[in-house]
């Protein structure tokens, strides 16, 4: 399911720049599964055209305060949420002021649930102590803030004051929604990304892993309100916004991480491709062409999954490991399951185009220890990281119960 799925959310946009943002905001909130209403403020229209934001929200936009009798009391008691972006200084020392006198400011008081607002301003205005005094007011009455960021404003100046980006902001909305969720306040450790064998100084061992499905698992973790710590190996993929990045690169450091992380854990979700092997003996000099053929003499690398076995028995930590096959598999993963004592096990290919590690997609198998299993289609990895939470907020959901 998309993470805003059935929400109603109310827009509220005011006159800034950063009001071009909205715009793509509006996408992003679609594309997660909300309705989205809009209303704008007259100097909103000013940076933006209405009929920009009725063609991506497929809904009229509403900025006259004598369009309808009592439209303030009905748009902001329909909607989950009441989000403002931008919210200018001016703005926010309106609704800090309890100001109704158009619209937005109307609907934004008369709102029957959270209200969330995404400054956009100048570094000084931002910094004034008028907005933090006004800041603060909304906050002691519930009012809850996302941003800014620090980055180049639109004057060319760099500082804070630069309204979040929309994909942070949806993150940041379906997080809040989704406070009651069965993963919401629970600890999720995931490992995501290759890990590399040295070698020499300059070369190592590794694998084509980019983290990306780890990443998306993380991600859709922290979307459900759990507190997530994301141990990554190397790589280039931007980490995403919320979890608790560790930085690790061999397996033995991974492997330490882990060890230290599981100690306060509720769930783990084994998404790296830990190196399987290593060479028996590093060379601390960097080996050259010239010395002839080289037999690196290849050993087992450390199996985290069966490193951390006893703890997370002995702990309950829900466990999700992934195998990744050529050929079939499903038996090898099956074993896997059992030897290395998951919960579940997700099966993908190796061997086919669009799967697997270096894809933007992914197709799986869920095998579970109770003996279920269930077939997903080929989905963006994102889409099959919220439909394997799924499973195991079901889970979860089955022991609460």
């Amino acid at each position: 399911m998309r993470a805003l799925e059935g929400r109603r959310v109310l827009l509220v946009v005011t006159g800034g720049i950063a009001a071009y943002k909205s715009a793509a905001l509006v996408r992003r909130l679609r594309e997660e599964g909300a309705e989205v209403d809009v209303v704008m403020t007259a100097s909103a229209r000013r940076f933006v055209g209405s009929v920009t934001f009725q063609a991506l929200s497929g809904r009229p936009v509403h900025h006259d305060l004598w369009e309808r009798p009592l439209a303030h009391l009905d748009l902001g008691r329909d909607a989950d949420v009441v989000l403002v972006a931008p919210a200018t200084a001016d703005f926010l020392a309106r609704m800090a002021g309890g100001r109704a006198d158009d619209l937005a400011a109307a609907t934004v008081l008369a709102a029957a649930g959270p209200v969330i607002v995404c400054p956009a301003m100048n570094t000084r205005m931002w910094e004034h102590p008028a907005t933090r005094d006004n800041l603060e007011s909304l906050r002691s009455r519930g009012v809850q803030v996302v941003g800014p960021e620090t980055g180049e404003l639109a004057e060319g100046e760099v500082g804070a004051g630069r309204m979040s980006e929309p994909r942070v902001i949806v993150e940041e909305l379906a997080r809040r929604l989704r406070s009651g969720a069965p993963l919401a306040g629970l600890r999720v450790v995931v490992t995501a990304g290759p890990t590399r064998a040295p070698v020499d100084p300059v070369r190592f061992i590794s694998n084509g892993s980019t983290g990306r499905m780890g990443y998306a698992l993380a991600a859709a973790a922290w979307g459900r309100g759990s507190d997530v710590v994301l141990i990554a190996g190397p790589g280039t993929l931007p980490p995403p916004h919320g979890p608790r990045v560790e930085r690790v690169t061999t397996s033995a450091d991974m492997l330490e991480v882990l060890r230290r992380e599981l100690r306060d854990a509720d769930v783990l979700v084994m998404a790296a491709a830990v190196a399987d092997y290593g060479v028996e003996r590093t060379s601390a000099s960097k080996i050259r062409k010239e010395d002839g053929p080289v037999d690196l003499g290849l050993v087992p690398g450390p199996d985290l999954l069966r490193e951390t076995r006893e703890d997370r028995a002995a702990s309950g930590i829900l466990s999700l490991g992934f195998a990744l096959e050529t050929g079939e598999g499903e038996e090898r993963a099956r074993a896997k399951l059992e030897a290395k004592g998951l919960d579940y096990i997700a099966l993908n290919r190796a061997d086919v185009p669009g799967e697997g590690i270096g894809a933007e997609t992914n197709r799986v198998t869920l095998l579970d220890r109770w003996g279920e299993r269930e077939e997903l289609p080929l989905l963006t990895k994102r889409e099959v990281a919220e439909r394997l939470l799924d499973r195991l907020e079901e889970r979860i959901g089955d022991r609460d119960d």
